[in-house]
């Protein structure tokens, strides 16, 4: 912090000296300010892009929660990574829903006769099922010797905005893989959240006072 030695005028009014102050410090606050947020904001985004879930396994998946509630469709994106093999012949199916039990089933999205699932490539699919809100979780199944590795799947509805699954690891056989957003995931988003905003606080004081 700079500090200033001002050599007032004997005629200067005392009454001015509150006007006098605010106005040679204002800059230098600001500048303070806008330094203390910058690196606050850089602080969030590097935090942010520390926050990765990964895909789990599940040991059991209940397909009879699946309701016949309806009849909506779905856009699913189903992107295939460049290290997975240029081909697979695996019998590949895919599970979604919400929070509310609203699940949809699509079975054997595979088709090896139309070069589905190969290396470096992005199908889409049109799924009809239950009408669900938003989608927070999906699972993958693979059976078969071929083995795949999907980069990212993304589901678009009309009561859901639209979410993508980062998954970029190979699907393992035989089991249910992927993501469930619903429970835990927004109290710990939360809680990181909370731990941020300390954190920029301690940031902000300490640039403003150094």
């Amino acid at each position: 912090m700079t500090f200033f030695i001002v050599d007032f005028p004997s005629s200067f009014d005392a009454a001015c000296l509150p006007y006098f102050w605010f106005f040679t410090a204002w800059p230098w606050f600001i500048n303070k300010t806008m330094k203390a947020f910058y690196f606050a904001f850089l602080f969030i985004i590097s935090a942010a892009e520390s926050i990765s879930l990964k895909p789990h396994a599940l040991d059991s998946f209940n397909l009879s929660l699946i309701q016949n509630v309806g009849s909506c469709s779905y856009q699913v994106i189903i992107s295939t990574s460049c290290s997975s093999p240029k081909y697979t012949r695996d019998a590949i199916s895919l599970s979604f829903g919400d929070a509310y039990g609203n699940q949809v089933y699509a079975p054997r999205l595979d088709d090896p006769s139309t070069k589905t699932f190969e290396r470096c490539s992005s199908d889409t699919f049109q799924i009809t099922g239950p009408c669900a809100y938003q989608i927070c979780y999906a699972y993958l199944y693979r059976t078969g010797p071929d083995g795949w590795k999907p980069e990212s799947v993304k589901i678009y509805a009309y009561n859901s905005y639209p979410v993508t699954f980062d998954y970029n690891v190979f699907i393992p056989r035989d089991t249910w893989y992927g993501f469930n957003l619903c429970q835990g995931a927004s109290s710990a988003y939360v809680g990181r959240v909370q731990v941020w905003f300390v954190f920029v606080f301690l940031l902000v004081v300490v640039a403003v006072i150094f």
